[in-house]
């Protein structure tokens, strides 16, 4: 059969009631569409999120309006940076006991190791603020640890996956199959666009020391959601998006006029089709027309003072490095950009562990802690939601040969810290606990779902009402788990 008649035999139910409303008016057709789009209002974001009906509003009163997502690709050791364990340096190279490691799945890493000897951290730990109420903090993160007042850090952490590739995506999509929306994506269609200028789920890379795990663009892809929901890479260079600039000979206004007549054409095809890619391109076109006058404003940084420059660290002017990007985080919230995530590759030392970590942390230490420091001073960090993870953690067992100055750990989903920060977030506090191994958690289990949950709770969402249809079935974040962690909350509020 000819594909374009194929094209026209094409009859979705969209299409198919859209058409019965357009023929017969007043008719069983109209009401027949608008129980359909009354459904996908309720089934989708809270007031319809791409279906060009209300503006997307909170289930209830949000604490947070944005999100920026410091994610630290290849899982950094939560021994060496947050989870001080003292009692390990008398247990050094000895045989982690069997009553702790109980069986648990080991990676093709470890897996064939014939003895699993204990390694300490080799780095000091600090009290931060200086008392005994302080928190325990490594030597390598003095920056961050001088924030502790205004950080949660979640001690107790776990997950399912015990490779890269499923728990980044699990971490992002709340599955460890590909193919489900990542969370900026969840909440641009929850929460809709706050700049008309700018994306509402903007993401930026910065490459890292030592082993580097791939970045698959569906970590901020926007599955099965409209494609007006998918994260925008912005990339390091002269160039933040491609083909930012009109070709030579090009004017504005005849970008206007050729992209007036594209709208018209797709305007048409909408009408006769009722598929909504077709508007998502009409919305993409118009936004990659605007974001050719935002972006150069917004990763211009001559109006930025002498003294912000300097808090963000020597790198700051550098295109692509952390320091880079995490001063651009704070102008794209600034904006209204909704969801702000920065990835840092590069901790996923299961070798060389001191050196590689010390280069990791003189990185990310000083950036991300300016960037709390910025957002709170500019009176952002209220409403703000600032959180620092990894996919999982790592072992207190060496990976390989142990020495007094050198060791490398495997992956560890049993326990980890995260910290968050601002955003209706409890400042100053730990949550959760682990035994004297950082091996598994003795009090207040935290999963990706209840994170999730969370997280979405403080920005007004109830994570059971932010669903979407697809495939006969109602999709969500948390999927069909999460509870709300109501001890990382400055105020729970509503709780369901």
């Amino acid at each position: 059969m000819d594909p374009l008649e194929l094209h026209y035999l094409d009859m979705t139910r969209r299409r198919f009631f859209g058409r019965i409303a357009n023929s017969i008016a007043g008719g069983v057709g109209i009401a027949a569409l608008s129980q359909l789009v009354g459904e996908k209002a309720l089934l989708g974001s809270p007031a319809g999120g791409s279906d060009g009906l209300a503006m997307p509003r909170p289930h209830f009163a949000p604490k947070a309006k944005r999100v920026i997502y410091l994610h630290m690709e290849g899982a950094p050791s939560q021994l060496d940076l947050w989870d001080y364990k003292p009692g390990l340096r008398q247990r050094f190279n000895q045989d982690l006991p069997d009553s702790i490691r109980s069986g648990q799945r080991l990676t093709g890493m470890t897996s064939g190791q014939s003895r699993f000897p204990i390694a300490p951290s080799i780095f000091r730990f600090s009290r931060y603020p200086n008392n005994q109420d302080g928190m325990w903090v490594s030597e390598l993160m003095p920056h961050t640890a001088s924030l502790s007042k205004e950080l949660c850090f979640i001690r107790s952490m776990h997950t399912e996956a015990i490779n890269h590739e499923p728990g980044i995506t699990f971490f992002q999509t709340g599955t460890q199959q590909p193919g489900r929306p990542s969370f900026g994506s969840w909440m641009s269609y929850g929460l809709g666009s706050a700049n008309a200028n700018l994306p509402t789920f903007v993401v930026m890379i910065t490459q890292g020391f030592g082993n580097m795990q791939a970045l698959s663009a569906r970590f901020w892809g926007s599955g099965f959601l409209p494609s007006e929901h998918q994260g925008c890479k912005l990339r390091s260079g002269a160039d933040p998006v491609l083909y930012l600039r009109d070709p030579a000979g090009v004017t504005r206004d005849d970008r206007r006029k050729m992209l007036d007549l594209v709208n018209d054409l797709n305007a048409e095809e909408f009408e006769r089709t009722l598929d909504p890619e077709v508007r998502t391109r009409i919305a993409q076109a118009e936004m990659a027309y605007r974001m050719q006058a935002s972006v150069p404003e917004l990763t211009d940084l001559s109006g930025e003072d002498e003294a912000t420059l300097e808090m963000y660290g020597p790198e700051v002017r550098k295109p692509g490095s952390f320091a880079s990007n995490c001063l651009l985080a704070r102008r794209l919230a600034e904006r209204g950009v909704r969801f702000i995530q920065l990835f840092m590759r590069g901790w996923d030392q299961h070798g060389n562990l001191p050196s590689e970590l010390r280069a990791q942390c003189a990185a990310v230490d000083q950036p991300q802690a300016a960037l709390v420091r910025d957002l709170k001073r500019r009176g952002m960090l209220d409403d703000t939601l600032v959180m620092w993870a990894g996919e999982f953690g790592r072992t207190v067992y060496s990976q390989g040969e142990l020495s007094t100055t050198n060791y490398g750990r495997d992956h560890h989903p049993r326990c980890f810290t995260i910290w968050l920060a601002g955003g209706g977030i409890k400042p100053g506090v730990c949550y959760g606990s682990t035994d004297d191994y950082s091996y598994n958690i003795t009090e207040n289990p935290v999963t990706v779902h209840d994170l999730h949950a969370t997280m979405l709770h403080l920005l007004g969402i109830d994570h059971k009402g932010l669903t979407y249809r697809h495939q006969g079935r109602d999709f969500r974040l948390t999927d069909i788990a999460g509870e709300l962690v109501p001890g990382i909350m400055a105020s729970p509020g509503i709780v369901t």
